[in-house]
């Protein structure tokens, strides 16, 4: 029987580990399931985890190693023996492999190769071969491609030849005599269909990705059509892999993770939170304040520029922080909608017209309704001209940043930059800086100083 993370006393494992009792580790440790192991894992310090895994069944680590994202591999390796290593790099997937790979120095990455059977390494080999960020790099290169010709009795004998090397059975791949892809049929059709037709005559039409292509983008289309496993072909139409449900849903969680951080303007964390040392999550977040920090100063000129504006009508200023706030969130909803549409392909660059023409509608809209409420709050307070001059500058900061916040993400995405940079931190800089130009130009003018 397995022990479930949750049934171990959080107290006597961090003693354990704390003391280097090896002893009571053993005992904690002996049954927990791989997955239950990786989520323990990943709360624990560099050194506190070499320990732990060192401290799990044979066959529990293999598993439990696989468990664990590829960041996570690469700095658990630094703290394992050479044997240990070799092991665990062995009997990984290939496409695991390769992902681990990048992670680690090239002379490691390299010794590791060099130590694998002839029959790994080329299939490592095989995903190596493409572009980092292509779905290749993330495929499977193991496993079962049936021809159009055989009886279904035939591929049934071939895929029991490979129920333990294949990455899955259950969507077959099927190629004519010149290698090329003409459909998939599930190991359901093959169970239930008679022995002696063709493939042929049961196959279905496939869909399949090639392998220079996006992995987002893959990955998207496999979730989206719900198949278990997409056929990944070269350039000639030819089956060299699969890409399976799990992957592309990994893929996607780390592509949203990714957005995640980058839209409140911080870079990904490439280990778990309490995994990851302090100077990493200082450096992750630094840049981007400095850069935020930089474009704050475009408001400051702002406010210098119409200093003078401001000590003839001291209320004005009063109503900064609300315009501000108000013009930043407007962008950041913008953006943060169109960059999920693009993730999703619900819109593409060549959209942008039809993403103005929206967006200016729905500012507006947002504009009128915040405007007319500010007029009223702010006239029975302060006077009507006041009123007026902050219902017009909610419309006017509104429709502007709605606007800036739809196409920014576009436009990253045209010229090949990550849409969430884009998003709310450079949207906030930029319409805090432009709000407060349409806020003085209304108040002179309404105000006459």
């Amino acid at each position: 029987m397995t022990t479930d993370v949750t049934r171990i006393d959080d107290r006597d494992l961090e003693s354990a580990l704390r003391s280097h009792d090896v002893a009571t580790l053993s005992r904690l440790l002996a049954d927990i399931e791989p997955k239950a192991a990786a989520r323990k894992m990943r709360r624990l310090s560099h050194e506190e985890r070499a320990l732990f895994y060192r401290t799990l069944p044979k066959d529990t680590a293999v598993e439990t190693f696989d468990e664990l994202d590829s960041a996570l591999q690469a700095h658990l390796i630094e703290s394992l023996r050479d044997p240990e290593v070799t092991a665990v790099f062995a009997e990984m997937e290939p496409d695991d492999r390769a992902e681990l790979l990048d992670e680690l120095p090239a002379s490691v990455a390299a010794k590791l190769l060099a130590d694998l059977p002839d029959d790994e390494r080329e299939l490592t080999n095989i995903v190596l071969g493409y572009p980092d960020g292509s779905i290749g790099r993330r495929m499977s290169p193991e496993l079962v491609s049936l021809h159009d010709d055989m009886t279904v009795g035939e591929a049934l004998e071939t895929v029991y030849k490979h129920l333990d090397d294949a990455e899955s059975i259950y969507t077959l791949p099927v190629s004519n005599r010149h290698r090329r892809l003409v459909g998939v049929v599930s190991l359901r059709d093959l169970m239930r269909a008679s022995s002696d037709i063709h493939v042929a005559a049961i196959l279905r039409k496939a869909d399949c990705a090639e392998a220079t292509e996006s992995e987002e983008k893959v990955a998207r289309m496999c979730a989206d059509r719900k198949r278990l496993a997409l056929p990944i072909v070269d350039s000639e139409q030819r089956v060299i892999g699969l890409l399976t449900v799990d992957d592309a849903l990994r893929i996607l969680e780390e592509a949203d993770s990714e957005d995640q951080a980058r839209i409140s303007g911080s870079e990904p964390l490439r280990l778990p939170y309490l995994a990851t040392p302090i100077f990493e999550i200082v450096r992750s977040r630094v840049v981007w304040l400095l850069v935020l920090a930089i474009g704050a100063t475009l408001t400051v000129q702002v406010l210098e520029t119409f200093e003078e504006t401001l000590s003839q009508m001291v209320v004005l200023s009063v109503f900064v922080p609300l315009l501000i706030g108000t013009g930043g969130n407007t962008g950041n909803q913008a953006a943060t909608t169109i960059t999920r549409a693009l993730a999703l392909g619900d819109v593409q660059p060549r959209d942008i017209f039809k993403v103005i023409l929206r967006e200016v509608r729905v500012g507006a809209f947002l504009g009128l309704l915040l405007g007319t409420l500010g007029l009223l709050l702010a006239g029975l307070v302060y006077g009507w001209d006041i009123g007026l001059v902050i219902g017009l500058t909610l419309l006017g900061i509104c429709t502007l940043a709605a606007t800036v916040g739809g196409i920014m993400p576009l436009i990253g995405k045209k010229f090949g930059i990550d849409p969430a940079v884009f998003a709310n931190p450079f949207i906030t800089t930029l319409v805090d800086a432009s709000g407060l130009i349409i806020y003085f130009l209304i108040a002179k003018s309404v105000l006459g100083i």
